[in-house]
């Protein structure tokens, strides 16, 4: 392993090429690539996505406008995919750190660039820190609290000081800081939106883009860092270019006549039903499941608790029972999904049966703090028959109701202390959840609630969110398999009222505090575990949520133009270590052009009778006229 004259002379640390949150990095100094990669895949070829929304900046840093596609920012370090957690040097040619890991060394690779050519510098890495810190989202303020300074100890070294003992993931988390130019941000106001292709460092630029409809990137032909280990087997596509479209629906037209070429499908019922076209059958357009074992999350109809309706505990487990999940998957999305039930769910991370061990020793220290069911119940959502008529969950529901000071009169739900009625809003931005909240709120109006759904646009839905502006959403909140730090900014007090924060619910209880840092400080995996399912458990005990569902494959759709490597790392598979396979290409064309096709008015030729037959009666007649729109567009044949 090669290390620099100013990392002999650093203070004592180990140095090392990679960093684990807990125990030994699975790949050597001496690693060629990853072992779920093609070293040898070949380059070339464009790959063209389909984005629902728009963009207005390509700022992704402040919490202002709606970031576009491409920009192109690199890391000192890049995370493993088939390790819980653990990074390699990417900016960064060595780390060095002491066993207590209060401090953290960084020393730069002496050929990384950016892309007008200059050097990465340490300037530019505490230019960086420091800016995010100060200007960025609220979340970089959360991530780096604990950093105490970034400082310059060498010509290529950089050590960041944390004022926080026992917290292992600061220098892996510092090793996921952005770096930004300083001479670039020098003569811009970084805290403004910007639809100037910024600087950047990564192996792809913005060449072409039109606000609010698409982005072209290119493949920097001489990107510093192509030969890096880490690097090997990636980022194999000349061209990628994001197309936006309003709606989802819009996107699938355009992937079934070939305008856009790949889909990570996020819709039971179009997965099931939408794609029964000939592309599908022929072969052309692959669709695909691939199991991946990464955790899934929280998914949820989430309350809003700084709303006085929310406040009280049992009114938020009360409107859980409204939720018919097993009628939803049955008649919505075919049955398709699992039903959540933890906040880490689809991992070992997630609390299940009663608490035991470790992690019953540290919920014993709250006991008569928190609720009693932690200790003698297993958390359950609660389930239905099905049949769309829940109504021992209802009767449930009304005894909590009840007991809160609700009562039924003339068919409304009133409080019997103020006469309030119980209404509220259900903020949308997807108009695919509508059919899924509306059996909700039908539900909800049998217990005399009158709820309100509200579709809005994204770029409304954004500044609301960053309000706090509603009163129940559907938020997501992902999850690794080393939770860490982020989870401040999901569930802490001081997250509850920061503009932009992630804290949707409002969750201030000193409780989930303290089991937040124990988290953080956990010292071994075991401990992580135990920490991370007891606080789980008390989240899940509060009923801040009303839990939706999960899906344990990626549902893959994609043009048979590429390959992909045999290993498939436990997060699933991903698009950056697929390659265009020239060999497909010239088979797609060739059956395609021998496809039967029938001329138009003009001359030209659109896809055969059954293609066009099929598209109709699968998207109706207004789905047709946008598909003859791409066609016209594309000459699709």
């Amino acid at each position: 392993m090669f290390i620099s004259v100013d990392t002999a002379r650093a203070a004592p640390g180990q140095i090392t090429h990679a960093l684990a949150m807990h125990g030994t990095p699975k790949y050597a100094p001496d690693f060629q690539h990853f072992d779920y990669v093609n070293p040898n895949a070949p380059k070339g070829g464009t790959l063209r996505f389909g984005v629902q929304g728009t963009f207005d900046s390509f700022n992704p840093f402040i919490p202002k406008g709606n970031a576009g596609a491409g920009a192109s920012f690199e890391t000192l370090l890049t995370q493993s995919a088939d390790e819980p957690f653990s990074e390699y040097g990417l900016i960064a040619e060595s780390i060095e750190m002491p066993d207590d890991r209060l401090w953290v060394i960084f020393t730069l690779r002496p050929q990384a660039r950016w892309h007008d050519g200059k050097p990465i510098t340490v300037e530019d890495v505490i230019w960086s820190f420091n800016t995010l810190k100060s200007k960025g989202r609220p979340s970089y303020r959360f991530y780096y609290a604990s950093v105490a300074a970034a400082e310059k100890v060498g010509s290529r070294r950089v050590k960041f000081t944390f004022a926080e003992k026992g917290n292992r993931e600061l220098p892996l988390i510092v090793g996921e800081l952005p770096i930004l130019p300083k001479h670039y941000w020098e003569t811009r106001d970084f805290e403004k939106t910007t639809l100037e292709p910024p600087l950047g460092s990564g192996p792809y630029r913005i060449t072409e883009f039109e606000a609010g409809r698409f982005v072209t990137t290119e493949r920097v032909k001489d990107y510093w860092g192509k030969d890096l280990p880490v690097n090997r087997g990636q980022n194999n596509f000349d061209r990628i270019r994001y197309d936006y479209y309003h709606d989802d629906t819009s996107i699938r037209i355009a992937l079934k006549a070939g305008e856009i070429e790949f889909r990570l499908e996020n819709q039971a019922k179009a997965w099931a039903l939408d794609y029964d076209v000939p592309p599908v059958r022929e072969g052309w357009l692959k669709k695909e499941e691939v199991r991946h074992f990464s955790p899934t999350g929280m998914q949820a109809f989430a309350y809003n608790t700084r709303r006085e309706i929310f406040r009280d505990r049992n009114v938020r487990q009360a409107l859980a029972f409204a939720f018919d999940f097993e009628w939803t998957n049955k008649n919505l999305f075919f049955g398709q999904y699992t039903r959540t039930e933890s906040y880490f769910s689809n991992s070992e991370l997630a609390a299940t049966g009663l608490p035991e061990g470790k992690e019953l020793e540290i919920l014993e220290r709250y006991r008569g703090r928190i609720p009693d069911e932690v200790f003698a119940t297993p958390y359950r959502a609660p389930s239905t028959d099905g049949s769309g008529w829940p109504r021992e969950n209802l009767r449930q529901a009304f005894a909590l109701l009840e007991e809160a000071g609700w009562t039924v009169e003339d068919t409304r739900l009133i409080n019997v202390h103020t006469g309030q009625p119980f209404e509220f809003e259900i903020l949308l931005v997807s108009p695919a959840f509508e059919r899924i909240v509306l059996p909700y709120v039908r539900n909800l109006k049998r217990l005399g609630i009158d709820a309100r759904v509200r579709l809005v646009d994204q770029s409304q839905y954004i500044n609301r969110l960053r309000s706090f502006d509603f009163d129940m959403i559907v938020a997501v909140w992902p999850e690794t398999e080393s939770p860490g730090n982020e989870q401040r900014n999901f569930w802490s007090s001081a997250a509850a009222d920061l503009p932009a924060g992630r804290n949707y619910a409002g969750i201030k209880d000193p409780v989930v505090d303290e089991l937040v840092e124990l988290l953080i400080s956990a010292p071994d995996r075991e401990t992580l575990v135990a920490r991370t399912r007891a606080l789980d458990r008390v989240l899940l005990f509060g009923y801040y949520v009303v839990p939706n569902w999960h899906l344990q494959v990626q549902r893959i759709l994609s043009w048979d133009r590429f390959s992909r490597p045999a290993v498939t790392p436990r997060s699933g598979t991903s698009i950056d270590y697929w390659w265009f396979d020239p060999v497909k290409v010239a088979r797609l064309e060739a059956e395609r052009q021998a496809e039967p096709q029938v001329a138009d008015g003009s001359g030209r030729t659109m896809p055969g009778i059954g293609t066009t037959l099929t598209v109709i009666v699968g998207l109706g007649l207004a789905g047709f006229f946008v598909f003859r729109r791409v066609w016209q567009r594309t000459g699709v044949s």
